[in-house]
């Protein structure tokens, strides 16, 4: 009893002197609640479920132990620790720009996701990119199965002053893709844009597909695009892409639609994948490189909002 009376004196004095040194220790009982309110600013940002979840337990692993000045808020020490585990999740950069200019040509960049998410639209936007850089290019219509698809991308093809290799309607895309490339070698193009059909994820027919596709023209990038505002379904459909068919880097559409910042940081946390671009209008100029530090400021300023 003694002892343990003795025990509990000590550590009122260890309290005292911290306090008075300026500094009050933290454990989790004291972090309990700013934690939680955080958690829940991050969903309020569309951060998926299970990486909120997962940021909080590492908050609360990095923050319990430590010691908080007086005067410094439990909040303002939670925000700074997830400045650094941002860090650490977008460690991974990709520079496209770079990635093209040291490739053989000509390079072939696969785009895939869902439907609806601006995915042929995106592909003009590179396209662009490209052209503004010098590159020749040429499109690949690999999506062989939604009707008005091919007609689509050569729309954007006719604008761009680009050509269109396609086969028609419900033509094997993996020959497609095939063919676009042996014109480019005999043409000396430098890049090769395939567009193919949108599919759920959960479609194992056109999973199998897009496998084929890979699998017979070995891509040198694999894009997936989704939507800055999908939340936590583009992060599904992200991570099945990825253990499907493997994909290199994302492109996340609709930012300038209030995205909060949410879902690019799920996806890079769940995939390990990079973001090439952000897609942040309807011109083919909309296309923005991919800013870490415009991102963290999105989050935290939405945050604190």
């Amino acid at each position: 009893m003694f002892e343990a009376l003795k025990s509990k004196i000590s550590s009122l004095g260890k309290v005292k002197h911290l306090i008075t040194e300026g500094e009050i220790p933290l454990d989790e009982s004291s972090i309990q609640d700013s934690l939680w309110e955080f958690q829940m600013e991050l969903l309020e940002c569309d951060v998926a479920l299970r990486v909120a979840e997962r940021i909080g337990e590492e908050l609360k692993e990095r923050l319990v132990g430590k010691k908080r000045k007086i005067g410094v808020s439990t909040k303002e020490i939670l925000e700074e620790s997830f400045r650094q585990i941002f860090d650490e999740i977008f460690s991974v950069e990709f520079d496209f720009d770079e990635f093209v200019r040291e490739r053989e040509k000509p390079i072939l960049i696969l785009f895939v996701g869902v439907n609806g998410t601006g995915k042929t639209t995106t592909i003009a936007k590179v396209a662009k990119r490209l052209l503004s850089q010098g590159y020749s290019t040429v499109l690949a219509s690999g999506d062989t199965f939604r009707a008005g698809a091919e007609e689509q991308l050569r729309e954007h093809a006719e604008r761009l002053g680009v050509r269109v290799i396609a086969h028609g309607y419900g033509a094997d895309p993996a020959a497609v893709i095939y063919d676009a490339m042996a014109h480019a070698r005999a043409r000396k193009i430098d890049a090769v844009l395939a567009d193919t059909s949108g599919r759920m994820h959960t479609n194992v027919n056109l999973m199998e597909e897009l496998k084929k596709i890979k699998r017979v023209n070995k891509p040198d990038l694999v894009i997936f695009v989704d939507e800055a505002i999908a939340g936590n379904d583009a992060v599904e459909r992200a991570l099945r892409f990825d253990r499907e068919i493997g994909i290199d880097a994302h492109i996340l559409t609709k930012v300038d639609a209030d995205a909060k910042g949410g879902t690019a940081l799920s996806i890079v946390y769940e995939t390990g994948k990079p973001i090439a671009f952000f897609g942040t209008g309807q011109r083919y100029e909309d296309l923005e490189k991919f800013s870490k530090e415009w991102l963290l400021k999105r989050i935290l300023g939405d945050l604190n909002a």
